[in-house]
């Protein structure tokens, strides 16, 4: 599944050259936390990606960050497709391959979709591949939503909710005020809660700052 995704982000690449725009983006935080999760045992971790677009809609991307609970990275290739009804409702196909090239038996592929309404997203990602089996046909549901609070600043918040194949699921919350600096990039601070309903995930509030900028 991880040379299928490749191929099929190169191919995109090729067929859409025309009316394109190419992005970079760099970033550092002092807690990688996903969908409620430290992926860094609770420490730093530097990250960098690109991502490709074209007047059609069409886009393919890559983007790559230290973990920690494998000595090693995580790699991640996605794609997809996004546009807008004549409504004003934004929507988003597309999927995302993780792989984790130090890590054994830990890759696995999803399906996105989203659909965005005013400053509210809902939005939900199903495994359909996955090197340990278990994992496929998990799903990730999520809403969030954000506001500016005055000019550069703006808050942000999301629920989600894990809900994994083999039985068990988990929920967490995450609220996040950013700060644009400009031409020098944003800096958020986050708080992240997240409840236990019967994984393995440690319970508890992650406190961590993040900084962004895109190229």
């Amino acid at each position: 599944m991880k040379k299928t995704a490749l191929t099929l982000a190169m191919g995109l690449l090729v067929s859409g050259a025309a009316n394109a725009a190419v992005e970079a983006n760099i970033g550092a935080t002092s807690n990688y936390v996903w969908r409620g999760v430290t992926q860094t045992t609770d420490d730093a971790a530097l990250s960098g990606g690109v991502d490709y677009s074209d007047e059609s809609g069409v886009y393919v991307g890559a983007w790559a960050s230290d973990v920690k609970w494998v000595d090693g990275y995580e790699f991640d290739i996605y794609g997809g497709y996004s546009s807008e009804t004549p409504d004003g409702i934004a929507y988003d196909l597309g999927f995302i391959h993780y792989a984790y090239p130090d890590a054994t038996d830990s890759d696995f592929t999803e399906l996105t979709a989203s659909v965005t309404l005013g400053p509210v997203t809902a939005a939900v990602a199903h495994t359909i591949d996955a090197d340990t089996t278990s994992a496929e046909g998990d799903n990730y549901y999520s809403l969030s939503a954000g506001t500016e609070l005055e000019e550069g600043l703006s808050l942000g918040g999301s629920l989600g909710y894990y809900d994994y194949d083999s039985g068990t699921s988990y929920t967490h919350a995450q609220l996040d005020l950013t700060k644009s600096l400009g031409d020098y990039g944003d800096v958020t601070a986050s708080v992240s809660k997240l409840n236990n309903d019967g994984t393995s995930n440690d319970e508890g509030t992650l406190f961590f700052v993040s900084y962004s900028k895109t190229f």
